[in-house]
């Protein structure tokens, strides 16, 4: 088992910055894979950026590239989301999600399918 739980959440106004980090314990070395969603109020949840726990390699859905930067910290078994330049549509929920099955690997690094391990949540309000 693995357990996520974020943090770093809260409110700021649309151009500003947060940082977003994700503690991870338990059996970590089972997964290969970590990404961050986000669900708005009566939206869907979607898939924001992943990163490939072994080589670094990283995804971005096409509303957050140039502003997010998804990183990890292996030695303090910690996901970081930095989120520059703020938008009022990143309000959301933010869920730290990690995967241990590469099985399930379907070619869409973004895909909730991929992911067995999910935390709370931690909320980001972006003002205009």
């Amino acid at each position: 088992q693995v357990q996520l739980v974020e943090s770093g959440g809260g409110s700021v106004q649309a151009g500003g910055s947060l940082r977003l980090s994700c503690a991870a314990s338990g059996y970590t070395g089972s997964t290969y894979i970590m990404s961050w969603f986000r669900q708005a109020p009566g939206k869907e949840r979607e898939g924001v950026a992943t990163i490939a726990t072994g080589g670094g390699a990283t995804y971005y859905t096409d509303s957050v590239k140039g502003r997010f930067t998804i990183s990890q910290d292996n030695a303090k078994n910690t996901l970081f989301l930095q989120m520059n330049s703020l938008k009022p549509e990143d309000t959301a929920m933010y869920y730290c999600a990690a995967g241990s099955n590469p099985a399930l690997w379907r070619g869409d690094p973004l895909s909730q399918d991929l992911f067995n391990y999910w935390g709370q949540g931690t909320q980001v309000i972006v003002s205009s």
